[in-house]
Formats: C-alpha cells, structure tokens, sequence
C-alpha cells in the first residue's frame, strides 16, 4: 500500500502541470510572462483586465515546487523568501492557498476569477486549461 502511494505521488509530479481557470472565465490561453506576473505578484488582473485571484497548494507541497521550479527557475525557498521581502515592505499577497489539490479544484471551480495550477490528470470538465507547463 505504502509503494502504491509513493509511485502514484511520483507520477503525478512528473505529469506536466495545467494552469487552469474556471470554464466560464473567458479567458482562453495566457503567456508564460502574463502567468509569472500574477503569480509573482507584478498584476492582479488577467490580459482582458478582469480581476484575478491566484490560487495556490498551501506549504512545502511537492506540486506548488514543481510549479514555481518550472515557471521562474527557483526553488520554493527563494520564492517564499521573495514574498517575505515583499511582506515586509508592506505589500500583501493576493493568493488563496488551499490545503491539497481537490479543495483548489473546488476554489476554481466556485470562482470565475480563479486561475490555479493541477497535475493534468486532476483536470475535470469544469475547469479551462490556460497554460501547460514541463511538457
């Protein structure tokens, strides 16, 4: 049982990783710089100007490492320290962390403003692909 569960965690962190949105957002694809702008905090908004809310895995978790290693080149310690520097000079983060996967699918799904990032295998037909990343 205890294999089953590493093998399938393995797989799923070696799946590519889709940057989803609510099927009802109307936006249909972003940019590999529009997609690091929001998650980094530069933008709140999506291309079409309407607002955004990053929904990210709350912790270390293996998945949101993999995210930030293959969107910006930086391992989880350099983005949290990025954000505490940020924190520090008084600007907040406009992310909502969710515990495990299925309550962003959730976040994502009850928020048409939601943009967030899943293993391809977790996409579900009410969620709109925007962005694939480590294919």
């Amino acid at each position: 049982m205890i294999i089953l569960t590493l093998l399938s965690a393995s797989v799923l962190a070696q799946e590519p990783l889709a940057v989803v949105v609510n099927k009802a957002n109307p936006v249909n694809e972003i940019s590999r710089s529009e997609l690091i702008d929001l998650f980094m905090g530069k933008y709140v908004a999506f291309p079409n100007d309407s607002k955004a809310i990053p929904v990210e895995l709350k912790g270390d978790h293996k998945i949101k490492a993999d995210f930030y290693q293959n969107l910006v080149g930086m391992p989880l310690s350099r983005v949290n320290a990025y954000w505490s520097r940020l924190r520090f000079t008084g600007r907040k983060r406009a992310a909502v962390f969710q515990p495990n996967e299925n309550d962003l699918i959730a976040f994502i799904i009850a928020n048409k403003q939601a943009i967030g990032y899943v293993p391809q295998s977790l996409i579900t037909t009410d969620l709109k692909v925007v962005y694939i990343l480590n294919e």
